[in-house]
């Protein structure tokens, strides 16, 4: 049986959670690889709308959920999240929690935001949610892992060597205040005592649930394009969004994964600072942004739209070996007669190319070289099958197959977990 990564192929926010929410009503297991609480994914069920942050977006099928060692955990929105499915009916006894994922402690928070206020003008834009000084923890062996929890002892000793140089940081470099070890040992010791059900062996247990022939999702947080390595440098995540993390975020093999599917919206947004070749101009970009409310989950924030940029996408689909695509928001572009994509960046130089720039320069300084497709102007409501879109609504997603070389199998025309078309069955794309 298949393992499969859903990853995104742009900059976030493609709509990665209803895919994945999609294909895990034919899945066994959902696994989260990579991030953290900085990003949401948004699912509406009929009347019922999910904005899940922590857990991975299978919960709401109620399939088995397991947050990689990849992932970084805040405990305190973790358990929020827990809480409120539970709330609402859901079993949260099939949730598992890598003891090798690490805590984001407050003083990442802290710093985070104090970090960014330093910055100024020059600020890359995170959530402020400790991200970042998290996995810069991690990455110095400086870390608390979810483990640690497990022994109030080696817990609060962590935290007492850990604040010993923090506090000296957000002191006398950020000039904020201290952190008190009691009032933090005893909040992470509460937090422990609701976590350590939960806390497993992931590698293995993923590994076991793939021998027993279970079909595994993979489900990553942002995209591509803010991938740590591969992304807009320095405008990126603190970590690797990519597909082949997936095998190094839960603990299994590469030769485990099977396929790649990639997410996108049949437009392209971004949040926060950094280069954007294809961002539309007023009033049009405000008109996406309402029509497609693209607001960031977590955060309220803005984003910003641009034009679909097939340079970027065809980046994607090489860096993540994307074997199939999911285009979402098809019917936000309804209200447009016409619709520019983008094929080719104009160099510096005048040259154009239709590779995305290696060097961070060259993609500063890229300007879109645009195609214009006709738009349908009409709403895609009532289609029920891809024979059923109109005729400009098919021939755009084919022009992208095209562009690409690779086939489209998923295609979203409203936010609703049923507003999906597929020249297939949703079971054949799932465990094909």
């Amino acid at each position: 049986m298949p393992a499969t990564v859903i990853v995104g192929a742009q900059w976030g926010d493609e709509g990665k959670g209803k895919i994945v929410d999609l294909l895990a009503q034919h899945s066994d297991v959902v696994c989260r690889y990579q991030g953290g609480p900085n990003a949401g994914h948004t699912i509406v069920v009929g009347e019922e709308t999910y904005k899940i942050r922590a857990l991975p977006s299978g919960i709401v099928c109620g399939k088995p959920c397991v947050i990689g060692n990849g992932c970084v955990v805040d405990p305190e929105v973790l358990i929020g999240e827990l809480d409120e499915f539970e709330r609402r009916g859901y079993s949260t006894a099939e949730v598992y929690i890598s003891g090798n994922a690490h805590l984001i402690m407050p003083w990442h928070v802290a710093i985070d935001g104090a970090s960014e206020r330093r910055l100024g003008k020059l600020a890359i834009g995170t959530t402020r949610r400790g991200i970042g000084p998290c996995y810069a923890d991690k990455a110095m062996r400086l870390g608390i892992r979810v483990q640690d929890i497990l022994d109030p002892k080696i817990l609060r000793q962590k935290i007492e060597v850990a604040l010993a140089e923090k506090n000296l940081w957000l002191e006398r470099v950020y000039e904020t205040e201290p952190f008190d070890l009691e009032t933090v040992a005893s909040q992470y010791e509460s937090y422990a005592q609701r976590l350590r059900p939960y806390v497993a062996d992931t590698s293995l247990y993923v590994d076991n649930a793939l021998a027993d022939g279970r079909v595994v999702l993979f489900e990553g947080a942002q995209a591509t394009l803010l991938d740590l390595d591969h992304g807009t440098y320095p405008f990126v995540t603190s970590s690797n969004p990519v597909a082949a993390n997936a095998a190094t975020g839960v603990g299994v093999g590469a030769n485990r994964i099977d396929r790649v599917i990639g997410v996108a919206k049949a437009y392209v947004t971004r949040v926060g600072e950094g280069p954007f070749p294809t961002e539309i101009p007023e009033p049009e970009q405000s008109m996406v942004r309402e029509l497609g409310h693209e607001y960031g989950t977590v955060t309220g924030r803005e984003r910003r739209c641009g034009w679909l940029d097939v340079v970027a996408l065809r980046y994607a689909v090489r860096v993540n070996g994307i074997d199939q695509l999911a285009l979402t928001k098809l019917d936000v572009l309804s209200a447009f007669a016409e619709l520019p994509v983008c094929v080719r960046y104009r160099l510096r130089d005048g040259s154009e190319t239709a590779d995305f720039p290696a060097h961070q320069s060259d993609f500063h300084a890229a300007r879109p070289v645009y195609e214009t497709l006709p738009g349908w102007q009409e709403p895609l409501d009532a289609c029920g099958a891809m024979h059923d879109l109109p005729d400009a609504a098919r021939r755009y997603v084919e022009f992208v197959e095209r562009a690409l070389g690779v086939e489209v199998t998923l295609v979203g025309t409203g936010a609703d977990r049923d507003r999906i078309l597929s020249p297939q069955s949703l079971e054949a794309v799932a465990r094909p």
